[in-house]
């Protein structure tokens, strides 16, 4: 892995913590406060900081799990238009 900010290979994983030393962790944005609050939302994904000697940038990194990147990847690249979506799985009227 190298880093964002200078392409140095020179990084140090570690983990990112508030004042309460708690870890931090990334919510998708699709899911609401309150749901999170409740905890009635799917748990935070974990997050991976890596800080760069040679330029003091840090980056961060989120820990997706298989049902994630099922969920989310079916909508990357250029979406079709709602009549090829319609039509692309016609079902049969049965009558």
């Amino acid at each position: 892995m190298k880093c964002t900010a200078c392409g140095s290979a020179a990084l140090i994983e570690g983990t990112v913590r508030d004042s309460n030393t708690s870890v931090i962790q990334f919510y998708p944005s699709d899911v609401s406060t309150l749901k999170t609050i409740l905890g009635f939302a799917v748990g935070g994904r974990p997050v991976r900081a890596y800080g760069c000697l040679h330029c003091h940038n840090l980056q961060i990194a989120v820990d997706f799990n298989e049902s994630d990147l099922e969920r989310y990847q079916q909508f990357e690249g250029e979406q079709p238009d709602v009549l090829e979506r319609i039509n692309s799985n016609p079902k049969k009227v049965e009558g």
